[in-house]
């Protein structure tokens, strides 16, 4: 079932009314008809809706069953993602979103090969945007995550602060007591963040920044990951603990 995201300007009594791209997706694309059923996502909430009418450059959806399905977890898990190279944030923006990540923070660190202009960030963060809402709509998921603007590390550190828990994969003394000790700690409602580093690492005074604002090292296992692998592994073991442990 395809989904759609909406705002709550779009919805007249029991109807949306969409039009744009979506219409042009919903139309052209997909080619659907009159009576099929689609998700329409507005605020938070998914609904089940019936396809009324594609006149013009609109869709008329009806209301079938308001908060059909809530697909977000019951914590929110802001990525701290160091700027990687080539199209690796494209990849890593997608499969975080789908795993359930609710915010994404590009940041600059030390050992970053990419550095941007402003004019660059721009536009980078409006394209990770766009993918951030083509991986919402696939993964059938309530919300769009939103990616901030790039951010420095001390930047990312004050964001950091704001976070119940703050998670650093990093050499952990403990290695995965640490990981299952940090992960009993999460309950509902909590913002847990994770600062994954770049293709050369964090350097040691980045790890003490980060654990000085209250950042915990975990391990994410003995073999050295990619930053990429790093980032799906760690929002994932994240959101598997809360999808098994977290009302």
């Amino acid at each position: 079932m395809f989904n759609f995201f909406v705002d709550s300007n779009s919805r007249e009594g029991n109807c949306y009314y969409i039009g744009g791209a979506d219409f042009n997706h919903i139309k052209n694309v997909v080619r659907m008809h009159t009576g099929d059923e689609i998700l329409v996502s507005e605020n938070g909430a998914s609904h089940l809706c019936e396809i009324k009418s594609l006149e013009g450059e609109t869709c008329v959806a009806e209301v079938i069953k308001e908060n059909y399905q809530n697909t977000d977890l019951p914590v929110e898990i802001h990525l701290f993602q160091a700027l990687p190279k080539g199209d690796k944030m494209e990849f890593i923006i997608q499969k975080t979103v789908e795993l359930g990540v609710c915010k994404i923070y590009p940041v600059e660190m030390k050992r970053c090969v990419v550095k941007l202009d402003d004019k660059k960030k721009k536009s980078k963060v409006a394209r990770w945007q766009a993918i951030s809402e083509s991986a919402a709509k696939q993964s059938k998921r309530c919300t769009i995550p939103e990616i901030e603007n790039v951010l420095s590390y001390k930047q990312a550190m004050e964001k950091a602060k704001e976070m119940d828990l703050f998670l650093v994969p990093f050499e952990s003394k403990r290695g995965m007591l640490d990981t299952k000790e940090a992960l009993a700690e999460i309950k509902s409602g909590m913002k847990i963040g994770i600062i994954i580093g770049p293709e050369g690492g964090f350097e040691d005074k980045e790890v003490e920044d980060a654990i000085s604002v209250g950042g915990k090292t975990v391990s994410l296992g003995s073999r050295i990951l990619r930053t990429e692998t790093a980032a799906m592994t760690a929002v994932g073991m994240v959101m598997l603990h809360v999808e098994m442990n977290v009302e």
